[in-house]
C-alpha cells in the first residue's frame, strides 16, 4: 500500500524517497492529497519565513518559486503545453501533436506569464492577511482536482502516454478516498471560518469543471499536460478566491 505513496511522492515532487513504485500507478492517486498537503505546508513555510525576515513581495515570490522548484515545474509545463495545443491546434490531432512538442510557443509563454503574475498577486494578499491556511489549501486542492480529472475523464491519446498508467484503472474509489482525505485535511484549517472553507472548495470545483469541459471538447479526454494544467488552475483560482473572501470579511 505504501508503494502508492512512494510513486505519488516521486511523481508530484522532486523529493527522493526510499521504496519501490507501485505496479499499478493508479493506486498512487489515493495518496495525492497527502503529497499535496506536504507540498502546501512546505510552500507555506517558505512564505512564513520570508514574511518574518523580508518584505511580503519577496516572501510571495519565494512561495511561487518554491512551488516551482519542489515540483520541477512539471505542472506549469503542462499548462504551457495545453495552452499551445488548445489555442494553436485547430483540430484534435493538431492539438495533441503540439502538446507533445517540448518547445514552448507564444500561447504557452503567455499562459505561464499570466499564471505566475496572478499567483504572486494572490499570495501577496494572503500573506498580508496571514491566511496561510488558504495557501496550503490551494496546493492540496490542486492535487485533489488531479485525482478527479484522472478518475472521471478518459485518456485522450489512443497511442498511450506517460499519464495513461495513472488514468487507466482510476475510478469512483479513487474519488471517494481522495475526497475524504482532502476534507479531513482541510477541516482543521477552517473549523472557525466556514465561509472560506466553502469558498476554497467551490473555487477548486470550478477550476476542475472548466478544465474538464475544455479538454473534453478539444481532445476528448485528458493527458498528463491537462492534469498539470488542472493543478495550476486550481491553485491560482483557490488563492484568488480565498484572498477576495478574506479581504471582504476582515
Amino acid at each position: 500500500m505504501l508503494s502508492g505513496l512512494v510513486t505519488a511522492t516521486r511523481t508530484l515532487t522532486l523529493l527522493t524517497v526510499p521504496g519501490k513504485d507501485t505496479e499499478n500507478f493508479s493506486r498512487s492517486l489515493y495518496w495525492f492529497p497527502v503529497v499535496g498537503l506536504l507540498l502546501g505546508l512546505m510552500q507555506a513555510a517558505f512564505g512564513y519565513v520570508g514574511h518574518l525576515f523580508a518584505w511580503n513581495e519577496l516572501a510571495a515570490a519565494l512561495v511561487v518559486l518554491g512551488g516551482m522548484a519542489l515540483t520541477r515545474g512539471m505542472h506549469a509545463d503542462g499548462l504551457a503545453d495545453m495552452a499551445d495545443g488548445f489555442w494553436g491546434g485547430k483540430t484534435r490531432e493538431a492539438a495533441l501533436r503540439i502538446m507533445k512538442d517540448p518547445n514552448v510557443g507564444s500561447f504557452g509563454a503567455l499562459a505561464l506569464s499570466a499564471l505566475l503574475l496572478l499567483k504572486w498577486i494572490a499570495i501577496l494578499k494572503l500573506l498580508e492577511k496571514g491566511a496561510f491556511s488558504v495557501l496550503v489549501s490551494g496546493v492540496l486542492l490542486a492535487r485533489w482536482v488531479q485525482v478527479l480529472l484522472a478518475s472521471y475523464m478518459p485518456y485522450a491519446r489512443s497511442e498511450g502516454g506517460t499519464a495513461q498508467a495513472f488514468v487507466s484503472g482510476a475510478g469512483a474509489s479513487h474519488i471517494v478516498v481522495a475526497s475524504t482525505l482532502t476534507l479531513f485535511f482541510l477541516v482543521p484549517f477552517f473549523y472557525l471560518d466556514l465561509i472560506s472553507f466553502v469558498v476554497v472548495i467551490s473555487a477548486a470545483v470550478v477550476a476542475g469543471v472548466m478544465i474538464a469541459q475544455l479538454s473534453y471538447r478539444k481532445i476528448g479526454g485528458v493527458t498528463g499536460d491537462v492534469l498539470g494544467a488542472g493543478s495550476e488552475m486550481t491553485e491560482v483560482l483557490v488563492w484568488i478566491a480565498g484572498a477576495i473572501s478574506i479581504s471582504l470579511s476582515r
